[in-house]
């Protein structure tokens, strides 16, 4: 995955419900952006420039994988759905909400419909007071000074008061940790670690992931998959076992819970497939033993995608020893997923059709998977 930008947001609003622009604000930006890491008071301020209502003012700090520009034009959508009239009018107005990027990890950028950092925020009391309480370290690139330090020297005198109300965040409405152990299941190329990535990182959870890319059968195994079927799954089995003992055994005291992009029931899947018939039987009796002793998750996600996307996925990738798997070996995986959950009454189990879906490119499809959960 590629890295994120991470992106401090000033927000403002003076016209009708002030906290519900705001909250409504936030909102869209979690849903159409990117996760939302901090979010500081509220502040109500007199109008900067021009006669009006006070204004609620507050700052943000997202996590977003979209570029600093990208994320501009997506903040003008939002304050348009918010009724945000702009006018060629010269000079400061009244308005429902108001969106504007601070600061960037993109660092400097000046183009015709961006500035960054803010060519004005030094110079106002109502963007630094938020900002300091979720970014006082934070150094201005340019002026090379912190935001308290601009705060301390800012010329602007204006009085800036913290009220009650507050700011909730969106993703507080996602509960996954009360299932305490996630497991995010998929054929090969699905994403399913792609998706227990976005997860730990967004609701502080312990990522647990397969090695897949440490089994020396594996190359082995897609080039001569009769030959090297027994020692790859044995191999597979013994270490999804011990690291599943290791990792989810352990409580982590700084985790909210655990999310794995697997289960060790893969290794009984891929087994049924890909071992001849005795073979097959020795392996299940030493699975059985196995898995008696290991954690069951609290939520089995299953995520499916067809045989053509799966092998699209696979191509984009481009893991060498990959390419060579027949769409035949993918849809019995798919066939043998779904026979094993069908058969698993005792687990709390949810299959997501992704097929139509790309939650890396579309913050809103991995919204989208979010709200599937909540259900």
């Amino acid at each position: 995955m590629k890295t994120p930008n991470h992106i401090h947001i000033s927000l403002g609003s003076n016209i009708g419900n002030r906290l519900d622009y705001l909250q409504k604000a936030i909102r869209a930006v979690y849903h159409t952006i990117g996760d939302v890491v901090k979010i500081s008071g509220v502040y109500q301020t007199p109008a900067w420039g021009f006669s009006s209502d006070d204004f609620y003012n507050a700052c943000v700090l997202i996590k977003t994988f979209y570029t600093t520009e990208e994320v501009l034009d997506k903040l003008l959508e939002i304050e348009n759905s918010l009724g945000r009239n702009r006018t060629d009018k010269q000079g400061y107005e009244a308005r429902t909400i108001d969106l504007d990027v601070v600061f960037s990890s993109e660092g400097i950028i000046q183009t015709q419909k961006l500035v960054v950092p803010h060519p004005s925020m030094q110079d106002r009391m109502f963007v630094l007071k938020p900002l300091e309480e979720i970014s006082e370290g934070y150094k201005h690139p340019i002026l090379e000074q912190t935001v308290s330090q601009l705060l301390e020297s800012t010329q602007d005198a204006s009085e800036v008061t913290r009220v009650k109300e507050v700011i909730l965040n969106p993703k507080d409405e996602y509960s996954l940790s009360a299932v305490q152990y996630l497991t995010i299941e998929g054929n090969i190329g699905a994403g399913k670690t792609s998706l227990a990535h976005l997860i730990s990182e967004e609701f502080n959870a312990k990522l647990v992931l397969e090695r897949f890319a440490d089994n020396p059968f594996l190359p082995k195994f897609y080039e001569d998959m009769e030959r090297y079927a027994f020692p790859l799954e044995m191999s597979f089995l013994a270490d999804r076992y011990q690291r599943l003992q290791d990792d989810i055994g352990q409580f982590d005291l700084f985790k909210d819970f655990v999310v794995s992009d697997y289960d060790v029931f893969k290794s009984l899947i891929f087994a049924q497939v890909t071992l001849q018939e005795d073979e097959y039987k020795l392996y299940k009796k030493v699975f059985d033993i196995m898995y008696r002793d290991l954690p069951k998750p609290g939520l089995y996600l299953y995520l499916y995608q067809n045989t053509e996307r799966l092998l699209e996925n696979i191509k984009k990738r481009g893991r060498d020893y990959e390419q060579k798997i027949p769409a035949e070996y993918l849809d019995k995986i798919n066939k043998g997923y779904l026979r094993f959950i069908k058969a698993q009454s005792h687990l709390n189990v949810k299959i997501i059709d992704i097929s139509e879906r790309d939650f890396i490119s579309n913050r809103l499809d991995y919204i989208w998977i979010l709200d599937q959960l909540k259900d």
